[in-house]
C-alpha cells in the first residue's frame, strides 16, 4: 500500500516542480519584456529560485523512495 502512495508522491513532486519552474520562466519573460534593463537581475533571481524548487522536489522524491524502501 505504501508503495503506491510513494509513487504518487514522487510523481506529484515532479509535476509540482515542473509547473513551478514553468511559471517562474513565464513570469521572468514578462518581466524582461516590461523592463529590459533589469534582465540581469531578473535572470539571476529566476535561476536561484528554480534551483531552490529543484532542490525541494529532489528532497521530496528521495523521501518518497525512502518510504518505499522502508
Amino acid at each position: 500500500m505504501s508503495a503506491g502512495f510513494a509513487g504518487v508522491g514522487a510523481g506529484l513532486a515532479a509535476i509540482g516542480a515542473g509547473i513551478g519552474i514553468g511559471r517562474i520562466g513565464g513570469s521572468a519573460v514578462e518581466a524582461v519584456a516590461r523592463q529590459p534593463e533589469a534582465s540581469g537581475d531578473i535572470r539571476s533571481n529566476m535561476i536561484l529560485t528554480a534551483a531552490l524548487i529543484e532542490g525541494v522536489a529532489l528532497f521530496a522524491v528521495v523521501v518518497c523512495f525512502l518510504v518505499l524502501i522502508l
